[in-house]
């Protein structure tokens, strides 16, 4: 089953996609995803990725199970076995059946990465080795909104009865697990060298992030549209609908559907062609935020000749 996301009801909100590792516990998959669909998170497809071992093989059957009644309506799954050059691995003895279990999740990720989805990855399931390298493959491939997930219950442990659902008194957590991802691994190891507080180093690299991302907009912006087009998408950015737009910019409203129509072709070119549509929810979402920082450094900057020593000065000065 390939990963699409055309089932979803609403074709402006970006999919998103739960990827779990599996163990002998198959409540850590059914939690995980209980946990999101509560915050809101619209999950349209769950990847589980499993070794061939029995006990593994029958936790897998009863996930499956739960997908195939009416317990996840509309959400897609897909159990993916970890696979080395040699075949199916049962578990991790040797350095290929690591190689391939990297090999796996990288796919996986990659898959849904390229698809447009956002990725929600699990690492409590399974062999430790599993979390290890679902992080590696998170350092490698994740985008600044694909989160990795501890999951956390109160009270259960190992061979407790298995409760695939918890009602709502049971205490769930899901835990964000910070990603340093290695694109800036080398701006990283010299910040590295001047911190002692790990979470300090996390905070300066999610700035880092954002800024990089806030740069990449820029770019766009300014070498990627003309003038009239940047006008344009300033305020569809705000809110205006193309009447609004055409009113306010003195021209016709098909010319500035027109200009729309040509920049939604190149957001999707410097987007890399993603799946899904490339509309106007898709250029508010990306842009919004750059025009509103843009507007408050303009603000910030006016505000700078509104001191006290020129709003006191005179006509004659």
């Amino acid at each position: 089953m390939s990963i699409s996301p055309g089932r979803r009801a609403n074709s402006s909100v970006r999919p998103e996609i739960l990827i779990a590792t599996m163990g002998v516990e198959p409540q850590v998959v059914t939690i995980t995803l209980d946990r999101l669909l509560a915050d809101g998170r619209p999950i349209g497809a769950v990847t589980v990725v499993y070794t061939g071992s029995p006990p593994v093989q029958r936790a897998l059957a009863t996930v499956k199970a739960e997908f195939a009644g009416q317990v996840y309506p509309g959400v897609e799954f897909r159990a993916v076995p970890v696979t080395s050059r040699t075949g199916p691995v049962a578990d991790f003895y040797t350095d290929e059946d690591v190689r391939g279990l990297l090999r796996t999740l990288y796919a996986e990720v990659r898959r849904a990465r390229q698809a447009g989805w956002t990725v929600h990855l699990c690492i409590s399931g399974g062999r430790k080795v599993m979390g290890i390298l679902a992080m590696v493959v998170a350092q490698l491939l994740f985008g600044p909104e694909d989160c990795v997930w501890h999951l956390i219950t109160e009270g259960w442990q190992p061979g407790d009865e298995r409760r695939l659902h918890l009602p709502g008194k049971e205490k769930v957590w899901l835990v964000s697990v910070p990603v340093l991802r290695w694109s800036e691994a080398g701006t990283l190891m010299r910040a590295v060298a001047e911190m002692d507080d790990p979470a300090e180093i996390v905070t300066w690299y999610e700035k880092l992030s954002r800024a990089a991302h806030m740069n990449q907009r820029r770019d766009f912006i300014r070498r990627w549209l003309t003038p009239a087009e940047r006008g344009v998408v300033r305020l569809a950015c705000r809110g205006l609908d193309n009447a609004a737009i055409a009113a306010q910019l003195y021209k016709q409203e098909q010319t500035v559907a027109n200009q729309l129509g040509r920049v939604y072709e190149k957001l999707r070119e410097w987007l890399g062609y993603p799946s899904g549509n490339v509309d106007r929810s898709v250029l508010i979402a990306e842009f919004a935020p750059y025009f509103a920082l843009m507007e408050d450094e303009r603000q910030d900057a006016h505000c700078e000749f509104c001191s006290p020593p020129y709003r006191g000065a005179s006509a004659r000065d």
